[in-house]
């Protein structure tokens, strides 16, 4: 299985750039000034107005209501629940620009104190999967700070222009000429962002953040939807191993739990990376993998005493067994169709990008 992560990157990379100008180029942002949405340099209105001046009837307007607010509102959702259904907290993990401040963030404190969080009971091992050595340096502390509110201070300033013309915003930060009210939201704003990224970034994407409770309920529903897998059988194997995929998880779940324990995976594939990197050596491959289809449900239905039947084959090759997905009313697919939406994984290497842990 080839490595997500560079591609991973580059994804939210790009979508963070596009986050910061969205608004300076009016791709979208909401003008409380002009009192409605900038959508591709374009007035996005209800088309009210016709209706409030008499000019158009009251049909007319429901018209206008149901293909201006209602259908567009309806789409996204949709696009977001398919995706969910199919992939879970996939914009979490591939393309939200909060989550990439939080593994930025868990990068830095854990470079200056050993532990990702401040919350982490002890210091994670200072052994990385791949075989290096992170000791943790108190030097760290300082560009922790200036990464935690340099970034609130970012968040805060793009969160103004997506409400108010981003060019008089810019044009009065660079001229020291803010107005009172544009002073205090960006001072009160980046407090609170600094307070957030420091105190509770995980916290907020696991119940703080709608869109992401939205994707971990949908995720959850569907039994047979993309989700990290492990091969109990050779479970052993995690004995020579330091928990090196709980160690990379960026929410602090333990991979290889069942599914309800793992509600607000992002399917990032850190741990997969991990496991793959400490069983490099091994001519069998990683213990985690992603999976889907029947054999997604010794994950997400082992549980209050379930021990449901899976199709052999799972972690062992990516072929369909006899007997099983061919011949199967159900799907049983042994490759994740992440790599359909993201193209993040050749279905036709063998399994192996997973965090072990011990």
């Amino acid at each position: 299985m080839i490595n997500p992560q560079p591609k991973r990157l580059l994804y939210r990379s790009a979508f963070f750039v596009l986050f910061l100008v969205a608004p300076p180029l009016d791709l979208f942002r909401l003008d409380l000034t002009l009192g409605h949405f900038i959508l591709f340099g374009q007035d996005w209105t209800l088309g009210l107005d016709s209706f409030v001046a008499g000019a158009a009837g009251p049909g007319q307007a429901a018209v206008n209501l149901v293909l201006r607010g209602f259908l567009p509102i309806a789409a996204l959702i949709g696009v977001l629940g398919y995706t969910a259904w199919r992939w879970g907290r996939l914009y979490c993990g591939w393309l939200c620009p909060h989550f990439s401040v939080v593994e930025s963030i868990n990068a830095l404190m854990r470079r200056a104190s050993g532990k990702p969080t401040l919350w982490e009971r002890s210091p994670l091992p200072e052994r990385l999967p791949n075989g290096r050595r992170l000791v943790p340096n108190r030097k760290y502390w300082l560009l922790l700070l200036i990464a935690v509110f340099g970034f609130a201070f970012l968040w805060a300033v793009t969160l103004l222009t997506y409400l108010l013309p981003p060019s008089e915003i810019y044009h009065n930060l660079l001229h020291g000429t803010l107005t009172r009210n544009q002073s205090v939201f960006l001072g009160v704003a980046t407090l609170l962002f600094a307070l957030e990224f420091t105190l509770a970034r995980h916290l907020f994407c696991r119940f703080g953040c709608a869109v992401g409770v939205f994707q971990s309920f949908v995720w959850m529903a569907n039994k047979s939807a993309l989700v990290v897998g492990f091969d109990r059988s050779r479970g052993a194997e995690c004995a020579r191993c330091n928990a090196a995929c709980e160690n990379a998880c960026p929410m602090r779940l333990r991979p290889r739990g069942i599914k309800r324990r793992m509600f607000t995976c992002t399917n990032c594939g850190e741990c997969l990376s991990a496991c793959q990197q400490v069983q490099a050596r091994n001519p069998r491959g990683a213990l985690l993998r992603w999976v889907e289809g029947d054999c997604a449900l010794d994950v997400s239905m082992r549980d209050f005493g379930c021990r449901p039947s899976v199709p052999d084959g799972c972690f062992s090759n990516l072929t369909v067994p006899a007997g099983s997905a061919k011949d199967s009313p159900q799907k049983a697919h042994y490759g994740p169709t992440l790599g359909v939406a993201l193209a993040a994984v050749d279905p036709r290497q063998e399994p192996g990008s997973a965090a072990h842990s011990s």
